[in-house]
This record gives C-alpha cells, structure tokens and sequence, in this order.
C-alpha cells in the first residue's frame, strides 16, 4: 500500500526537463541546482535520475558530500562556498568546487596548507547585494586568488541576477553589462543564469546556466507556468481523504468556526497539515484535485488535516486520492492562492512526507 501523504517524484519528467534545458540553451553546460534536498524532490533521486547533467549546485558541504557518498561523479559546487577553513581540505579531498563572493573565504585559502589547489569561482556582486565581490574590490580579489597556490588557475567567474524573474526588468541587462566589463579578456569559465534567465534572458546563458526550480518542471515567474516553456511538473503531492461527512447550511467547521456553510453540503477530511510542511494560511478557496475536479480547502488547515467542500451532490468516499499539487494542479497556481511562490512549497515540506521515486 501507498504511503500518504507523499510526493511522488517523476524520474522522467526530470530527465525531459534537463533535456528541455539543453535545448533552450544549446551552447551552456547545465549546473543543476539540487540544494535544499532537490528542492523537496529528494537530493540524491535527483542527482541520481540526471546522470546527462555536467554538475550539480548546492548550498551546503553537507549536501555534497552525501552526493558523493551516494556515488554521484559530476562536478559539484557550493554556491555559497566554505563557512570554515577546516572544510577546505574536505573540498580537496572530494573534488568539490566552491563560490568564494566574500574577503573573508580568501583569508582562508591564504592560510591553510592544501595537497591540491581547489577550484574556485569568483562571485561578483553586479547588482543583487547579497552576496559578492564589490566591483571596486574585484581586482583586488581576483589578484589575490590568482597569486594564490590553493587556487586552481585560471579562476572562473560568476554573478546572481536579482530580478530575471521580472521579464521586463531592465537591472538585468544592467547587471549583465557590468559584470561583462569587469570580466573582459579574463580566462576561466563564465555562469550568470538562474532559471529565469535561462528562460527569458538568453543572451546571458553564457559557459554555464544554473536551473534550479524549472529544472522541476516549475516556472520562476509568478503568473507563469513551467508548461508553457515545455517544462513537465516533477512533484506530485498526494494524500486521501479520511472521512466524507454530511453538512448542514449554517453549520461552521473546523478551528475558530472559520467557515459556515451557506447552504447543505458534504466536507471532505484530507490527511495532510502544516505538520507536512502543507501551508497554515491556506485561505479558503484554496484548490485540491479530487477524482478529475478541484474544490475548495474550507475552514483552517490544522497540523494533520484540512477540510475541503465536496458539494451536496459528491460520491467521494473514504480512500479517494486527494492532490495538493502535480501535472493536474500546478504548484505556481497553488502558490498564488496562498500568496506564496512555488519553491517555498516544494521545499518545506516535512520528512513526514515520503518522497517516492516514480
């Protein structure tokens, strides 16, 4: 028997993605971006699934090291680079690359004695201002790792874009621009596009692109969806309903009376809540796919159920597959009814929910 709740995870649609990809941006190697356990997908089934990627991003050594002790052999890559020196010789040791945006991680390679020089990509602050070497201070640090024997030469370059999600915003041309002055004539290879780029700013697909969630068949634009770019969802969240209930007009459910119901119908109970990562401030009205239609979350979403409105007319029974999001209920339109955005629905979700490889 199935487990519920769960995330179903298409190892097929992930495949088509990447290939998807590819082809939008035929002359870039692809750095799949699987941090955050592949965005909820799992990260080891997705490294797993995607042996045609040239390397995998990742947030934390953490995460790269359970890729490699799970036998994964590309490129990987710490986006946010090494936190402690003592994690250097760690990189060395399992032929992992790291960012370095800040002077700090430069200290440490100056101070450490490696058996190997490391890989490292240089991350200039073009205009997101989070993370990254000031445009005054990039000669300064380009120097430095150049001269620096824990260095593997010639340094690669990169850059984050603050809003390639916003189509008709001119900062990321504005950002493209400077970061290509900065960079001119320099070897190493160059990555500046996230998954909104890839999509929509093609001019700066460059050596590299970085997808992280349209490599999930999910689109980065709120209003869009990864369908319209050919993008298939890789993440199917199911549950079943626990009880089909009568219910009298006038009569409220759940937590705080939140909902009263106008006229005679039937509640359905499904077995998913805030303790699966399900979000608390679902409001009412909120879609979940049941038996080929949606229908509407009522009342609040408590830590192990949420109520939905079947109609008076339902054959619903106890059993039934209920899905919170996948191919028949995008998680983008999901998002938008709550006010969220996709990835912080896939990515919360609890290690209640089993994660199953399709």
């Amino acid at each position: 028997m199935k487990p519920f709740p769960r995330a179903e995870v298409s190892c097929s649609a992930l495949k088509a993605n990447l290939a998807k990809l590819k082809k939008i941006a035929p002359n870039s190697k692809v750095m799949a971006v699987v941090k955050a356990n592949g965005y909820g997908h799992g990260l080891l089934n997705v490294a797993e699934c995607l042996p045609e990627a040239d390397g995998f991003g990742l947030a934390r050594l953490q995460e790269a090291l359970m890729l490699r002790g799970g036998g994964i052999s590309q490129k990987l890559l710490l986006l946010e680079g090494v936190f402690h020196t003592t994690d250097l010789p760690v990189l060395v040791s399992h032929q992992i690359e790291t960012v370095i945006h800040h002077d700090a991680q430069i200290d440490m390679l100056e101070q450490v004695e490696l058996e190997k020089p490391v890989v490292v990509w240089l991350k200039i602050d073009s205009g997101m201002h989070r993370l990254g070497i000031l445009a005054e201070d990039f000669k300064n640090a380009y120097r430095r790792l150049s001269q620096n024997k824990n260095v593997s030469q010639p340094i690669n370059l990169m850059t984050h874009f603050a809003c390639a999600d916003e189509p008709s915003n001119m900062l990321t041309q504005e950002q493209q621009l400077k970061f290509n002055e900065l960079i001119a004539d320099l070897e190493g290879e160059r990555t500046l596009a996230n998954s909104a780029a890839t999509l929509y700013w093609p001019e700066t697909q460059a050596d590299w692109i970085r997808p992280g969630i349209a490599l999930y068949g999910v689109s980065p634009v709120v209003g869009d969806l990864g369908s319209n770019h050919g993008l298939t969802a890789a993440m199917e969240l199911k549950s079943q309903l626990i009880a089909v209930r009568n219910h009298q007009a006038g009569k409220s459910v759940g937590y705080g009376a939140y909902w009263t119901a106008k006229e005679d119908t039937k509640l359905g109970v499904v077995a998913i809540g805030y303790g699966d990562g399900y979000p608390r401030n679902a409001p009412e009205g909120t879609p979940v796919f049941i038996n080929g239609r949606r229908v509407p979350i009522v009342g609040r979403v408590s830590m192990d159920m949420l109520t939905v409105e079947l109609g008076a007319d339902a054959t619903d029974l106890v059993g039934d597959e209920a899905m919170l999001w996948g191919r028949a209920l995008p998680v983008e339109e999901v998002a938008e009814h709550i006010g969220t955005i996709a990835y912080e629905l896939v990515t919360k979700l609890t290690p209640r929910v089993e994660v199953c490889l399709e």
